[in-house]
């Protein structure tokens, strides 16, 4: 980038080649920058380079580019509408013949050896090179006659964008990039929002392609982790038949993604979409370890045993069937964590979200799940110590 920023002659980039058809892009992002207030082509211009300057300097966006070209000298035509209606001249009349003699326009259609062709008329191109050009047209009036467009036209040279860029029906500028080297697309697209917020009033921006699909399953996260807490409680509620025991339970989620989100903290990771179906994997695999726990201490309380005791015996019968599995599903991932090579990027952050829950999963919730298994029967459960009863010794009395 430091060499092409040299050459004055054009703008190069350099920037990766595009990604494999049907796999998408895991980096960058589509940005539109939008006139949504009505400043004009100018004023859009200048806020895309503003935003340009400002993105240069960003330390979490790199290679922030334009995805279009820029304005090119352009003649305008300005039509004096009250010489051309003293004319009588119709505006459809200048229009279709400033556009069919320097753009084209369709004719007819005509068949030639069994073919059907399409017939277009246009000046040719000597007669359509320069602004004199104009000069040598004639528009028909409503009483017949031709009437040369210098005395109602004017012209002048100015610059604008040589394509009509729009989305949503807003004026718009493409614009590319990449997130900074450590730094995830979610970082990258809000460090853009962030710098359009400080651009001139009326300007707006949108999101296309595969950023707009990544800022509406972002948007979803929180609504999906919501819905699959609610599931595990449910289901835990109709298991136990009880509403205050599940709760318990859920208190452990945090303990395995804590380990999860410390682990891909550690190696660099972003929280991606990967990481988020890790992390979704870690919450199972956690809840499932203090069911063992919840589940034998409820069952030895419920046979008579003290609150402790049913919750301290439940916690040593339960603890090497919970370190069997956490060590076979924990090693069944590591080859996931230390994978390289294509696609290990997926792998390594669904490896290391699981491994590393896995480990605080283990350790924590045998220590914690007990402890809120014990507060929260003790504030909101009805648990009775059956005393069991008493041998009666009768024995009869001789005469």
């Amino acid at each position: 980038m430091g060499a092409f920023s040299q050459i004055k002659e054009a703008m190069v980039f350099g920037f990766p080649p595009p990604a494999v058809l049907e796999l998408g892009n895991a980096t960058g992002f589509d940005f539109q920058l939008q006139d949504k207030g009505g400043v004009g082509h100018a004023a859009l211009m200048a806020a895309r380079n503003q935003l340009l300057g400002m993105a240069a300097q960003d330390e979490r966006v790199v290679r922030v580019r334009p995805n279009g070209m820029d304005d090119v000298p352009q003649y305008r035509v300005d039509v004096d509408w009250e010489k051309a209606g003293a004319l009588g001249i119709p505006i459809t009349s200048i229009h279709h013949t400033l556009a069919a003699a320097f753009g084209s326009a369709y004719v007819n259609d005509f068949i030639q050896g069994g073919r059907v062709k399409r017939v277009f008329v246009q000046a040719d191109a000597a007669y359509r090179m320069l602004p004199k050009d104009l000069e040598k047209l004639y528009v028909r009036n409503s009483a017949g006659q031709m009437v040369p467009p210098s005395s109602f036209t004017s012209g002048r040279w100015t610059s604008g964008s040589p394509r009509l860029e729009r989305y949503n029906g807003f004026p718009s500028m493409n614009i590319w990039g990449e997130p900074a080297p450590g730094r995830s697309s979610g970082e990258a697209m809000q460090a853009m929002e962030e710098i359009v917020s400080k651009l001139p009033q009326g300007i707006g921006f949108e999101w296309s392609g595969l950023s707009y699909q990544e800022r509406m399953a972002s948007s979803q996260a929180p609504l999906l982790y919501a819905f699959s807490i609610l599931v595990i409680f449910l289901c835990l509620a109709a298991l136990y038949e009880s509403w205050p025991i599940p709760v318990s339970i859920l208190l452990a989620l945090p303990l395995g993604a804590f380990g999860g989100v410390i682990a891909s903290t550690l190696r660099g990771l972003p929280n991606d979409v990967y990481f988020q179906i890790g992390l979704l994997t870690t919450l199972g695999l956690t809840t499932k370890n203090a069911i063992l726990i919840v589940q034998f201490a409820k069952s030895r309380l419920e046979e008579g045993m003290g609150l402790i005791e049913a919750t301290l015996q439940g916690t040593r019968l339960r603890f090497r069937p919970i370190i069997m599995t956490s060590l076979a599903f924990g090693f069944g991932v590591l080859p996931l964590t230390l994978t390289t090579g294509a696609g290990a990027g997926a792998q390594n952050a669904i490896g290391t979200s699981v491994l590393g829950g896995m480990v605080t999963g283990t350790f924590l919730v045998t220590l914690f799940a007990p402890l809120f298994y014990v507060l929260i029967e003790t504030a909101f459960g009805k648990h009775k110590r059956r005393e069991t009863p008493k041998r009666l010794d009768i024995r009869s009395s001789g005469d």
